[in-house]
C-alpha cells in the first residue's frame, strides 16, 4: 500500500478550562490518500474544526493535543519541521472569510505575504502571483482588485480570495472548514464548482468539513463520520448514503430533506449530544439511540465494515423506521 498523504493515528485533544478538562478529541484516526476528497461530518460540538485545527498546528492555550499522532507522508508533523509543511504543503480555507481576512491590509498584501514568505518570492513577483491567483479563482479586474480591502468584497468574493491565499503555494492536500455556510446557493455552487475544478486541474487532496450532506453526495469519494469527538464511521460516499451501518449516521441521512420523498415535517435526531467535561462510557450515542441495548455501554472501537470501518455492537441494523 502507498503512504497516505495524511495519517492520524488515535489524535486527543483536550482544552483545560475552569469547570474541568473538555476532551474535544478522544482518539480520532483516519487518513488522506492523495487525490482524495473526504468529508468530515457531524453535528455542531463533535470535533470536525478541532481535528482541522490539529493537523493545521493551530491548538494553543487552553488547549493542548494531549496524545496521539499526526503524520505528513509518513513524518511526524510537529516540531520545526511541520512549519515548511503549514500553508505551503497543507492550506486551509477558514468557515467565515470575514474573520479570516486582516480588515486593515489589502487583499494584495495578503495574498503576497503568503508568496513571499513560502516561496521567496521578491515584492513585484509576488503582486504578480498574487493577479494570477485572483484570476485563477474567477474574480475579474484582478490586478485592480489587489489595492482593495476586505469590506469592497462581497462573502462569495472573499471565500474566492481565502482560496486563493490557500492555492498560493500549490498545497498537496486542502482544508476547507465550511467554506460554503455563509453564502447563497447560487455562490455555493460556484464555490463547490471551484474547488472541484482546483482539484482537478493541481492534483489536490482535499478535507471538506461541511453539515450540508448534499455537498457530500456530489464532491466527495469517502466520508468520515464524528459524534462527540470520535470517528465512528467512515466509508466510501455511495456505501454511507446507501447502506449507513452506525445508527448516528442513519440518522444524520434520515434528517436531510430529500425533493423526491414528500414529508409534511422535517424529522431530528431527538436528544442533544453528550458534554465532553465527562463523557460517557462506552458510546455516547446510546442515549439517543432507538436500538442501543446493554452491550453498547461498553467501548465501541472502528471494526472493519464493507470498504470502511463502523463502532457499533449493531452495525448494519436498521435504528428508524420509515418516516
Amino acid at each position: 500500500m502507498t503512504t497516505p498523504l495524511l495519517d492520524i493515528d488515535n489524535l486527543q485533544v483536550a482544552f483545560d478550562t475552569r469547570a474541568g478538562t473538555v476532551q474535544a478529541l478522544r482518539g480520532v484516526t483516519l487518513s488522506v490518500a492523495a487525490g482524495e476528497t473526504l468529508a468530515i461530518v457531524g453535528e455542531s460540538g463533535s470535533g470536525k474544526s478541532v481535528t482541522a485545527q490539529a493537523v493545521m498546528g493551530l491548538i494553543d492555550v487552553p488547549g493542548r493535543i494531549a496524545g496521539g499522532a499526526i503524520r505528513w507522508r509518513g513524518a511526524p508533523l510537529a516540531g520545526r519541521s511541520a512549519r515548511k509543511v503549514w500553508g505551503k504543503d497543507i492550506a486551509m480555507v477558514f468557515q467565515n472569510p470575514m474573520t479570516s481576512l486582516n480588515p486593515l491590509m489589502t487583499i494584495g498584501e495578503q495574498i503576497a505575504e503568503t508568496v513571499r514568505l513560502h516561496l521567496g518570492l521578491p515584492r513585484a513577483a509576488a503582486r504578480d502571483r498574487a493577479a494570477e491567483l485572483l484570476s485563477a479563482v474567477g474574480i475579474s479586474g484582478a490586478r485592480r482588485r489587489l489595492d482593495q480591502y476586505p469590506h469592497e468584497f462581497s462573502g462569495g468574493m472573499r471565500q474566492r480570495v481565502m482560496i486563493a491565499m490557500a492555492i498560493a503555494c500549490e498545497p498537496k492536500l486542502l482544508i476547507a472548514d465550511e467554506p460554503t455556510t455563509a453564502l447563497d446557493v447560487t455562490i455555493q455552487a460556484q464555490i463547490l464548482e471551484l474547488l472541484s475544478g482546483l482539484q482537478e486541474s493541481l492534483g489536490l487532496s482535499i478535507i471538506l468539513i461541511t453539515h450540508d450532506l448534499g455537498i457530500v453526495a456530489g464532491l466527495c469519494h469517502r466520508v468520515a463520520v464524528m459524534y462527540a469527538g470520535q470517528i465512528i464511521e467512515t466509508g466510501p460516499v455511495d456505501d454511507i448514503f446507501e447502506r449507513p451501518a452506525h445508527p448516528y449516521t442513519q440518522g444524520l441521512i434520515r434528517s436531510t430533506p430529500r425533493l423526491d420523498v414528500p414529508e409534511d415535517r422535517l424529522t431530528a435526531i431527538e436528544g442533544t449530544p453528550p458534554g465532553l467535561l465527562h463523557p460517557p462510557e462506552g458510546c455516547a450515542f446510546r442515549a439517543r439511540c432507538p436500538i442501543a441495548i446493554d452491550a453498547c455501554a461498553l467501548p465501541q472501537r472502528l471494526q472493519p465494515w464493507g470498504a470502511g470501518t463502523v463502532a457499533c455492537c449493531r452495525a448494519g441494523e436498521p435504528a428508524w423506521r420509515a418516516a
